[in-house]
């Protein structure tokens, strides 16, 4: 496994945990960017690019 994929998984679990603090204090922006990390890390882990090369590509659609 790569740094790439080892940050991907991190990145999933953090935005993992950020979504289940704030379900419980009930902050949806903080919700919301729990899921946005999640989604990168899951995108890491199967392209195998960086966050920056995602945005990119994100922002090229």
């Amino acid at each position: 496994m790569n740094t790439i994929e080892e940050n991907g998984n991190l990145l999933k679990l953090n935005g993992a945990l950020k979504q289940k603090f704030a379900r419980l204090t009930n902050d949806d922006q903080l919700y919301l960017e729990g899921k946005q990390q999640e989604v990168f890390g899951k995108l890491q882990v199967r392209y195998g690019k960086t966050e920056e090369e995602l945005d990119m590509i994100i922002a090229t659609l």
